[in-house]
């Protein structure tokens, strides 16, 4: 009884979302009322315990919600500007060949806006790129959501990790014996809740590591293989020295920054160097391919393949400096935006991004300043044990405000561009409000269903929502339990689209479940992390949103049928590697 109890408000998810079709803004809180009514019958959750525990979640979600903003509004900064236009351009002289633009600008230029935005932005702003360079707009859809999977895992500046599990999953007071917190610091012998999620997030980066080493081929396979003249792999597999490059230019500063760093740079900075190195390697002429390979003839194209928005023949043109936009049109960057931008300037505003994280993050009087002034907090809510508070200064989204504003002035901006850029900002956080603070509120009321106060005064019940559903799982799984942990978490990003939400729905349920087996907790919640991001390819929303930038709404049957294709493979890869990691690499681990 009280397992089903516990099941419906992850299986209202699935069905209000997945088979009707509905949005997170409708089914997140649904999703919240069954959970509270779960919580009073079964645990007996008095309704002053469950409003508070909803509010700290909400001012959990608040957290995520500033960074997303902040993250979003230098998206539409740069946008606005014209910086983006230069950036692409600069890409697309590099080489007219399909095959190196998908990794230029798909596998690391995606990786760099996922590490810096997250939320979806990849596939949204890469899409319409490729289109305005000429790709089959269903092409550009597809290719733009396999691409960046290994960043997906660390979001916006490390936001699934940081927030998901150090905030919420692992957010209790680590003295207060029974909760994740506690035996993560007592029983695993770490010194804070930070310390070990830092190790997941390296076990995670590992695990991104080789498996990943797939992913630039596979989306250069696909576009080949599904969109190609010849319909063939031969064209991809030309390319292989070049996609393993560049997986090699992005792991290696992605690794290293997950170890020395933490899990807010790993995507940012392994993006930013590998698009260096590739890029200058290819401007020198290595690892071009002898012979440019492109799509057939448009007309031969069929209709499914385009939409409302015609693809350009080119951009970034070097003998007349045109650039060809979206819509097929021919417009000059000076005609645009009355100003020259240089490359370098275009990229300033990510690097100062870049530059105030690390030294927000790494020198401890900074970091202790601004993690202790214009702190928000809610101490003992409504009377209950439960407090939260949110560090406005120190969030990364505050950050990127800062360069946001201070992009005005480094590239020109008039009033009618900072006005734009904050419309649409605001405009596309709208959704994400409702539904993360719902989303974060229903977790949250079912992980304090295993809260000392609820449990002390119910007779009959001694195991949380989450804690029940781990132990039901492990018993039905066993020991294979790890294998299935990464496609615990595609399903969390499959039904909620996205990875942080993810690891709030399934953090503490895998945690719980590998204790349970006795496997190491770091591998086991690190697979849910990856898992996260592999969810994110199918994920409902992430593809309709993909679909409606390049004008084909309609066709998100034929893009998740083809996203099935790397979504299997890294699932499985994911499984297998999890279980040697778990039981012959690392099995004496917490």
């Amino acid at each position: 009884m009280l397992i089903l109890l516990a099941l419906l408000p992850l299986a209202a998810i699935a069905v209000i979302m997945v088979l009707l079709y509905q949005p997170a803004t409708i089914t997140m809180p649904i999703a919240w009322g069954i959970a509270a009514v779960a919580a009073y019958i079964g645990w007996e959750m008095s309704p002053t315990l469950i409003a508070a525990a909803s509010i700290r979640g909400a001012l959990t979600a608040t957290r995520i919600l500033v960074i997303v903003f902040g993250a979003i509004l230098l998206l539409y900064t740069l946008k606005q500007s014209g910086a983006f236009e230069v950036i692409n351009a600069g890409f697309s002289s590099i080489s007219d060949d399909r095959r190196v633009q998908v990794i230029l600008l798909v596998f690391l230029m995606g990786s760099f806006i996922e590490g810096a935005a997250g939320f979806g932005t990849p596939a949204a702003i890469v899409g319409p790129l490729l289109v305005g360079l000429g790709f089959p707009p269903l092409a550009a859809v597809v290719v733009a959501l396999t691409g960046n999977i290994l960043a997906i895992t660390f979001g916006a500046v490390g936001t699934p990790l940081i927030i998901g599990f150090e905030d919420v999953v692992f957010g209790q007071d680590p003295t207060e014996a029974g909760t994740a917190a506690y035996a993560v610091v007592q029983n695993g012998g770490f010194e804070s809740v930070s310390a070990y999620v830092a190790q997941i997030g390296f076990w995670a980066a590992v695990i991104h590591a080789v498996v990943g080493i797939a992913i630039p081929f596979i989306g250069v396979a696909m576009m080949t293989r599904f969109f190609g003249e010849e319909r063939s792999l031969k064209p991809a597999i030309e390319v292989i020295p070049l996609t393993l490059f560049a997986w090699a230019s992005f792991v290696v500063p992605y690794l290293l920054t997950a170890y020395f760093l933490g899990p807010t740079f790993p995507g940012l900075l392994g993006a930013m160097i590998g698009l260096l190195v590739v890029g200058s390697t290819l401007r020198a002429g290595y690892f071009l391919p002898e012979e440019e390979w492109d799509f057939g003839p448009q007309e031969q194209w069929p209709d499914h393949w385009i939409g409302k928005i015609e693809p350009g023949t080119g951009m970034g043109d070097s003998s007349g400096g045109q650039r060809v936009a979206a819509d097929g049109g021919t417009r000059t960057f000076k005609d645009m935006h009355n100003q020259d931008m240089s490359l370098g300037m275009a990229w300033t505003p990510y690097i100062l991004v870049a530059a105030l994280l690390i030294v927000t993050r790494v020198v401890g009087p900074v970091q202790q300043f601004l993690a202790s002034t214009g702190v928000v907090a809610w101490n003992n809510i409504l009377g209950t044990p439960f407090s939260e508070g949110v560090e406005l200064l120190y969030l990364p989204g505050s950050l990127f405000v800062l360069v946001a504003v201070v992009t005005y002035g480094l590239h020109g901006m008039g009033t009618s561009g900072i006005k734009k850029s904050w419309s649409e900002a605001v405009r596309n956080i709208i959704p994400a409000v409702i539904a993360l603070w719902f989303a974060v509120a229903t977790v949250m009321v079912m992980q304090k269903t295993g809260a000392p106060v609820v449990i002390e005064n119910v007779e009959t019940v001694n195991l949380g929502m989450l804690q029940l559903l781990s132990d039901a799982t492990a018993d039905l799984t066993g020991q294979l339990f790890p294998f299935f942990s990464g496609f615990i978490g595609a399903f969390g990003a499959f039904i909620a689209g996205s990875n942080t939400v993810s690891d709030i729905l399934f953090g503490l349920f895998q945690f719980e479940a590998a204790q349970q087996i006795g496997a190491p907790t770091q591998i086991v919640v690190a697979a849910q992390a990856v898992g996260g991001a592999i969810g994110n390819l199918i994920a409902i929303h992430n593809v309709v949103a993909a679909l409606t930038v390049v004008g084909l709404i309609g066709e998100e049957g034929r893009v998740i049928r083809l996203e099935l294709i790397p979504v299997l493979y890294y699932g499985v890869a994911t499984g297998i590697l999890t279980l040697i990691l778990a039981y012959a690499v690392v099995p004496g681990t917490f």
